[in-house]
């Protein structure tokens, strides 16, 4: 499935107007170009937001509740890893203002609140995408609400009080011995799920797990060159264990 199904860029601008109508919420998902080990997608982080969303608007539409998915977000905040090819890395003030502006055009449209998530989990992104949604609220531009994983909220010391974050709770995985952060068992389960063509999955199948320790994740996360030592092929984690059946669970949790 496209990244813009179910998304108000296949409907005519009518549509949108009788959704606003009809009172309808505004669901955006942000993601990055990033690289994702050499057997993933660069749009994995766009991808599997986007289902998401998909999911969740036909959810709410059972509840009774009305929802549109605006097109995702592609161009990131991406310091963690950066110095692969194909990693596009976006400076903060200008996904910020990117970010106004859309909020600014949606209330334009009508729409009263807006909830996104991320499907990208560096915390210089996350940080822009709280900050772009204190300033909407506190602004007055229109009712923005992060529904962020409770982890990345921690990470990110957003409080658990402040009414314009969710702090969701995350499907525990299986215990592991290891990590599995980025483009590991997880995400390459999720995208079997989602888009099974767009992953090499015999090459999935002969990458072994990372076994990281604590310190190495450390040093992993301080993004450029330290990244790209700790992991050479892209990837933290053991995307050999996945399945299209345990991405469909995940999504579903």
């Amino acid at each position: 499935s496209s990244v813009l199904s179910q998304t108000i860029a296949e409907d005519t601008y009518t549509g949108v107007e009788r959704a606003v109508a009809r009172g309808a919420i505004a669901l955006w998902a942000l993601g990055a170009i990033e690289e994702h080990g050499p057997h993933l997608p660069l749009s994995t982080d766009v991808e599997i937001p986007s289902a998401q969303l998909r999911g969740v608007k036909a959810r709410l539409a059972r509840a009774g509740i009305q929802a549109v998915i605006v097109p995702p977000y592609y161009w990131g905040v991406n310091r963690v890893t950066g110095d692969f090819a194909g990693s596009i890395d976006i400076r903060p003030e200008v996904m910020i203002e990117l970010m106004l502006d859309v909020f600014r055009s949606l209330h334009r449209a009508g729409f009263r609140e807006v909830y996104c998530i991320t499907g990208h989990f560096d915390a210089a992104h996350g940080t822009a995408i709280a900050q772009a949604v204190r300033r909407a609220n506190d602004e007055g531009v229109v009712r923005v609400r992060f529904v962020v994983p409770a982890p990345l909220g921690q990470r990110l010391g957003l409080a658990h009080d402040d009414p314009r974050f969710i702090l969701a709770a995350w499907p525990r995985s299986e215990p592991r011995e290891f990590a599995d952060l980025h483009a590991g068992e997880a995400e390459t389960s999720a995208m079997l799920h989602i888009a099974p063509d767009r992953v090499d999955r015999q090459l999935a199948q002969t990458l072994k797990p990372t076994n990281l320790s604590a310190t190495q994740v450390a040093e992993w996360r301080r993004g450029g060159p330290s990244a790209r030592a700790v992991t050479p092929d892209g990837y933290l984690g053991a995307p050999a264990l996945a399945s299209p059946e345990n991405g469909r669970h995940q999504l579903e949790a």
